[in-house]
């Protein structure tokens, strides 16, 4: 059975990428030194695909993975 997933809206992930994506790409980088500038890429329009792939990297779930992004830019 294949998941359904639920698309970014404004007031979630995604305003943390348009704001204050360097930052928490800076952090991510320091915690996940496994990570590449190539994972981490930002292309505005495309965050379902970086989330896809920290995901493949990470071997985490799209909810650790929104969730480290929360915590990196400190968004509730």
């Amino acid at each position: 059975m294949k998941t359904q997933t639920t698309p970014i809206t404004e007031s979630s992930i995604a305003q943390v990428l348009k704001e204050d994506w360097h930052i928490v790409k800076g952090k991510l980088k320091q915690q996940y030194g496994e990570l590449t500038d190539n994972d981490l890429t930002y292309v505005k329009g495309k965050e379902e695909e970086l989330l896809g792939r920290l995901q493949k990297r990470m071997r985490r779930t799209r909810q650790e993975i929104e969730d480290l992004i929360r915590d990196c830019s400190n968004v509730s």
